[in-house]
């Protein structure tokens, strides 16, 4: 195991032992002896967020698994996950799970805004290209739940089982890609050739930032969706549970279209348009 990962390894351990408190990047950088640039730069370069993201996102989701599963008060569940008070605890939870605390424990149902980050042992280094990508096959679907999983603010709302199903049906009808490196799921595509449209599209956080999912979107464009204008919905703008998912798809060359709500979450949809498709495809 090299240094990098021993390193995130200990600032994570920390951070998931303390979720209990106020954490900032100053406190933790002194825990775990970086400064405080450097803690920032390491994190956000394998993380794929912000240790203040992190954290928050990380609270929010044992706050949410409370208020589902235990009758403990809310306030009482704010200061356990960090807030100094239900007011700050009520706003952020809000901004994030877009419904009050009070209305999200009488949904009954829990989803995970962020689950402990899992960090690759090595970080494979490697140019990714079209021919790296395969169909999945039911074999990939343990790494590929394991990938969802930690890509998990990207599918907002989402109930495992039925995802499992439908990632299932996707396979068996070969619409769903897959990009593995050593024996690693690195990266997952599940499309539509009917409404041409990405139906899931998930990086490993530390590889997000070497250009996979452009891979993704050539392969689906020059062997699978050819002459078909390609859609995906995402984030609306402002969302603060959006750790970067439309300015991908803007560097990809996709446009905004009309506003969406999807399993009652706001979101907005994305369009690659049918000339850019061709040229992509040239």
């Amino acid at each position: 195991m090299n240094n990098h990962t021993v390193d995130m390894e200990t600032v994570i351990e920390y951070i998931e032992n303390h979720l209990d408190g106020k954490l900032n990047l100053e406190q933790v950088a002194e825990a775990v002896h970086y400064s405080r640039y450097h803690l920032h730069r390491k994190f956000t370069g394998t993380v794929g967020m912000t240790v203040h993201d992190y954290v928050q996102r990380r609270q929010l989701t044992e706050a949410a698994k409370l208020l589902v599963f235990s009758d403990k008060p809310i306030m009482e569940i704010a200061f356990m996950c960090g807030y100094e008070s239900q007011q700050s605890f009520s706003g952020a939870f809000k901004s994030m799970y877009k419904v009050p605390p009070a209305k999200y424990r009488d949904s009954g149902t829990f989803y995970p805004l962020q689950l402990r980050f899992t960090l690759h042992e090595t970080s494979i280094k490697h140019t990714f290209a079209k021919s790296d990508i395969r169909m999945a096959q039911k074999s990939d679907l343990s790494d590929w739940m394991d990938l969802m999983r930690l890509v998990i603010d990207g599918y907002p709302v989402m109930n495992e089982m039925d995802y499992l199903n439908e990632i299932t049906k996707c396979i068996e009808e070969q619409r769903a890609l897959v990009l593995k490196a050593e024996n690693l799921l690195i990266g997952a595509m599940a499309f539509s050739y009917l409404e041409g449209s990405i139906e899931f599209l998930g990086v490993h956080p530390q590889y997000r930032n070497q250009g996979i999912q452009k891979v993704f979107l050539d392969a689906l464009l020059e062997d699978y969706l050819q002459g078909k204008e390609i859609s995906m919905t995402t984030y609306r703008e402002g969302d603060k549970a959006d750790t970067g998912h439309r300015d991908i798809l803007k560097r990809m060359g996709f446009a905004e279209q009309e506003l969406l709500t999807e399993f009652g979450y706001p979101t907005q949809r994305f369009v690659l348009p049918l000339k850019k498709t061709e040229d992509t495809a040239k």
